[in-house]
């Protein structure tokens, strides 16, 4: 099994992934069983489905992943801040009350929280959540003061015949950003069977419900006026998308070199795609979904359909995964760029190979051929 496939799950069989051993060096820890502070968000487990462990995330700074890059954070510094960030464990469904009123919560809230021992340091690295440090199982917990809630946060949960994916949508166009809906999810306040939702299914789930939301209204516009190509880097991740007139089609190939983190010695190419509907939970995970989310909120925005294709080259820069957000906020990051127009495909596509670096994602796309053979009723 391939590295890149892999991500530190341990397939292998390795008691412990190479590659992740070196991100366990021990961080100054404080042996406390005892933190009052700010909790900006929850975190739920997904081992033992449908009994799992959650609660908040506490240390005293954000958990939003925007204003890191906002605030000009490398990956170091986010490596830091999340080493010192608290994980509470305990039993979701008897906490659901308290986790609740920290995601709705438009404003972090304090906590009191008692743990049954002193926390302890355990960071984990992940590709789609964003790694924590320590971990403290929970004793007694108590949230002070109130949450302040939105109002179309508010009508959104206190909706109980409103479909969980209805509400993304609504929310969405009340300009909720998928951060906060996923906070949401995760605390069981989203649908009409409600029930707390593991942290890392609710990031897919809100990303990949959005984009298809976002899709069905990109597919009654009239196509894009032309060719156009956006680009942009993150944290060594770097993202192209070139969009061609035409009805909704989407596709995203990723590459990692060599020297990457996922490379394991050799260079690794990977696609995925879809037309109208997909099928399938894509074989990019959460990076397709959250991809595609970028690219359908640009489109929304202008109001016109495309046929979209994103190059992911992920470079030795990227020495530690901090989760999908970084694929979704550099493609929004690219898609708020320039866009530089092509007057023809061959143009676009030569531009989107000098852009990422090579041209040896070519052979994996099944867009390109498409385009370059079929035609639509737009080419008349």
């Amino acid at each position: 099994m391939r590295c890149a496939e892999c991500k530190g799950k341990g397939l292998c069989g390795l008691e412990r992934c190479p590659i992740m051993s070196r991100f366990y060096a021990q961080v100054p820890v404080r042996p406390s069983d005892h933190y009052q502070g700010s909790a900006p968000s929850v975190f739920v487990g997904s081992y033992g489905y449908p009994k799992v462990a959650g609660g908040p995330l506490m240390i005293d700074d954000g958990d939003h992943p925007p204003d890191w890059v906002a605030r000009g954070l490398q990956i170091d510094d986010i490596v830091g801040l999340r080493a010192r960030t608290i994980r509470g464990a305990g039993e979701a469904k008897g906490l659901s009350g308290s986790l609740q009123e920290i995601a709705l919560s438009s404003l972090p809230l304090d906590v009191e929280v008692r743990f049954v021992k002193p926390v302890a340091f355990d960071l984990r690295f992940d590709g789609t959540i964003a790694p924590v440090g320590l971990t403290g199982a929970i004793r007694k917990m108590d949230v002070l003061g109130n949450a302040r809630v939105d109002r179309a946060v508010d009508r959104a949960t206190s909706d109980t015949d409103l479909s969980a994916t209805d509400a993304c949508e609504i929310l969405n166009a009340s300009g909720t950003d998928v951060y906060r809906i996923t906070q949401l999810l995760t605390a069981g306040l989203l649908g009409r069977k409600r029930r707390v939702v593991p942290t890392r299914w609710a990031i897919t789930a809100v990303d990949d419900t959005v984009s298809k939301q976002l899709t069905k209204k990109i597919a009654r516009y009239p196509p894009l006026g032309g060719i156009e190509v956006f680009s942009a880097s993150l944290y060594g991740n770097h993202i192209v998308c070139l969009l061609v007139p035409g009805d909704w089609k989407f596709e995203m190939i990723e590459v990692w070199g060599k020297q990457s983190l996922w490379g394991d010695g050799s260079e690794t190419i990977a696609r995925d795609g879809e037309g109208l509907t997909k099928s399938g939970y894509s074989p990019l995970a959460g990076a397709y979904y959250s991809a595609r989310l970028a690219v359908a909120e640009y489109l929304e925005s202008i109001r016109r359909s495309a046929r979209v294709l994103v190059l992911r080259n992920v470079t030795s820069e990227y020495w530690a995964p901090l989760g999908t957000w970084v694929v979704r906020e550099a493609t929004r990051n690219a898609m708020r760029g320039p866009k530089t127009p092509c007057a023809t495909l061959n143009e676009g596509i030569d531009l989107a190979s000098r852009l990422i670096g090579f041209s040896r994602w070519r052979p994996y796309s099944r867009l390109i051929p498409e385009l370059t053979t079929q035609k639509t009723l737009f080419d008349f």
